[in-house]
């Protein structure tokens, strides 16, 4: 015979010939050679190294045991002393009763929502995040919840989970900022055949959500075709000229045209304008051409201008002379001083004839 003691907190199982005999607890026990104990620590819970049920079938046993049955829809949170433990999937587990003070959640995976009280930092959890799904809805977002492809609610601000199983959840946005379309290099025909392409931009906002994420598909796609259409549909009425100085209504035709069906898109329109005009290279010379024939011909006019100026302003002083003889021996003085300025010397020679002519010239006649 051998004998084994069990110690405080062990318990006991004592098999004979590998079938199940008895359960023993604390104390000093002797055996015979061909009956086998295995020893468990009560703190830990219980592995069988046989099959449970057949254990079960002793009530002692079965008393001193805690059994927890997890079905193939369920997983179960284990707690030891209020402290989250482990994750226990489908199958039966058993732990020891009187050392740990072992508490469990049951969680239903055959739905989506979570309805059992765990607290959301549990969610996150490594052990918990396979079996979670999780959404965020940042604040400048809104959101629609589809189950199995059908509208449940509208989202808010926040983080969502939902178990993770077979049943679809789909979380759409939309967000809410004021947002910028870019319709760039339309290569468009004016109503005189010239090409060109258009820069245009627009500024908008979702205002409905239910409109832009569900009643219509890729509604910002949809935004651009319309800016386009609206685009060729304005520019295709004007000739280069009129479009060049015109270009300040392209903004306000394209926004009239498409606001009414901007609304059925569930977004507002904020803004828009044409952002560039681009020609192509054999358009800019010739419209360098014409601008600069343009700017010669007014320097021209402008030329012709300032010497029919100068011509009317000599007739009048002409005239005004013509009729008083001291304003033109004054203009005749103005001219011999402006001589006299770019003149060092004057020699005079032939006497008395000299000075009288230098008399009539400063001396108006009487």
């Amino acid at each position: 015979m051998r004998k084994v003691r069990i110690n405080n907190g062990q318990v006991g199982l004592v098999f004979s010939n590998n079938n199940y005999q008895r359960v023993i607890t604390e104390g000093v026990y002797w055996f015979w050679w061909n009956e086998t104990i295995y020893t468990y620590d009560k703190s830990k819970p219980f592995y069988s190294a046989v099959e449970l049920n057949l254990l079960l079938r002793d009530q002692e046993l079965a008393a001193m045991l805690q059994i927890v049955e997890v079905r193939d829809t369920e997983i179960v949170f284990q707690y030891e002393n209020g402290n989250f433990k482990s994750v226990l999937t489908p199958g039966r587990y058993a732990f020891w009763k009187g050392v740990m003070n072992y508490t469990f959640t049951y969680i239903d995976l055959s739905k989506a929502e979570i309805t059992e009280a765990v607290d959301a930092n549990m969610l996150t959890r490594k052990e918990i995040a396979p079996y979670v799904r999780t959404f965020v809805v940042d604040p400048y977002e809104a959101g629609v919840l589809l189950v199995d492809g059908k509208f449940r609610q509208m989202l808010t601000t926040g983080i969502y989970y939902f178990w993770k199983n077979a049943i679809v959840v789909a979380v759409m946005k939309a967000d809410l900022r004021q947002l910028q379309l870019e319709v760039a290099g339309q290569e468009i025909l004016t109503k005189d055949k010239a090409a060109l392409r258009v820069n245009f931009f627009a500024q908008y906002k979702v205002v409905d959500v239910m409109k832009a994420l569900l009643d219509n598909k890729e509604h910002e796609k949809q935004l651009y075709i319309l800016l386009q259409l609206a685009l060729r549909e304005y520019m295709g009425t004007l000739s280069l000229d009129e479009l060049l100085e015109k270009k300040e209504s392209v903004a306000q035709y394209v926004m009239n045209t498409i606001a009414e069906k901007a609304t059925h898109l569930g977004v507002e329109i904020k803004d828009c304008g044409v952002r560039d005009v681009i020609l192509p290279g054999e358009m800019k010379e010739i419209m360098n051409q014409v601008l600069v024939a343009q700017k010669k011909a007014e320097a021209n006019v402008i030329m012709r201008r300032e010497e029919t100026a100068s011509t009317r302003s000599l007739l009048n002083t002409a005239k005004l002379m013509e009729d008083n003889a001291m304003l033109f021996k004054l203009k005749e003085m103005e001219y011999v001083e402006k001589i006299a300025d770019k003149i060092n010397s004057i020699s005079l020679s032939g006497g008395n004839q000299i000075i009288d002519q230098l008399k009539d010239i400063f001396v108006p006649a009487k």
